[in-house]
């Protein structure tokens, strides 16, 4: 038996990367999951790994409705809602301000936004009572650039330092009765959606040479997050913790000038 046994999860950005990867793992865990994504090839392909342990729905997660309908299938399929994670984004390809066309610039902060922190705040309003009821949990997914500088451009680093005060303010908000905590993956092999509005199509988050600037020197796979996603969602190893985001950047953050780590051969 998981430890998740039982539970019932709405998770967005479901299709691909660390959220295909942790769906896979809460499956694993016993827990039932509508998997909430834009991308229905990626929750098509998904559904059919993990049986009828997912329930894929295709939708906007800007869109109230959407929001609404992953709850209400997860009660209705399921019985109750225990997990929610909100860990659907999109990312701005490390655009510098400058760089940013200044007519672009409104449409590009909205729909960046819409999608990072924006609809984190949707998918808890819909999915407040039925959370209050199971005294449930949510998990949102920052980043290294909820912390620091040059972890993405101006408009994503501004989104997930955005997310880190929501996950601290709802925390609040929503105590006794609901955890609400966050992963901040540093390094993850995944393609992100870019902005629209800037005519971005999906990009790799990992460049070459990326593993021999991380203390670690080893780019971690999607697979390797979802013990942290796991540990917040099981009230019996992390009952305690709220406004919690557990910053998982490989090391980044403490990155050595002359070297990544002290017993680095260079």
């Amino acid at each position: 038996m998981g430890v998740l046994e039982g539970k019932s999860v709405v998770f967005t950005g479901a299709g691909s990367g660390i959220g295909r990867a942790v769906v896979r793992r809460y499956v694993a865990e016993g827990a039932r999951v509508v998997a909430m994504d834009i991308d229905g090839d990626g929750l098509a392909s998904l559904a059919a790994e993990t049986g009828g342990a997912v329930v894929p729905l295709v939708a906007d997660v800007r869109s109230w409705e959407g929001n609404v309908t992953a709850v209400r299938t997860a009660v209705a399929e399921f019985g109750g809602l225990d997990v929610l994670v909100a860990n659907a984004g999109i990312t701005d390809g490390a655009r510098p301000l400058l760089d940013i066309p200044g007519e672009d610039l409104t449409a590009a902060f909205q729909e960046l936004m819409a999608v990072n922190v924006l609809a984190a705040l949707l998918a808890v309003r819909a999915a407040a009572d039925a959370l209050i009821r199971s005294r449930g949990c949510v998990i949102m997914t920052g980043s290294y650039a909820s912390f620091h500088a040059s972890g993405g451009g101006v408009l994503y680093t501004a989104s997930k330092h955005a997310l880190l005060g929501v996950v601290r303010q709802l925390a609040y908000e929503l105590a006794p009765d609901v955890r609400v905590n966050g992963v901040a993956p540093g390094i993850a092999p995944t393609r992100l959606r870019g902005i629209d509005a800037l005519g971005q199509d999906r990009s790799d988050s990992v460049l070459d040479g990326t593993a021999a600037v991380l203390p670690l020197q080893e780019v971690p796979s999607t697979e390797s997050y979802g013990g942290l996603y796991t540990l917040l969602a099981n009230p019996a190893d992390s009952g305690h913790l709220t406004g919690t985001v557990i910053n998982a950047d490989s090391g980044l953050s403490i990155r050595g000038l002359a070297a990544p780590g002290g017993r680095v051969n260079r």
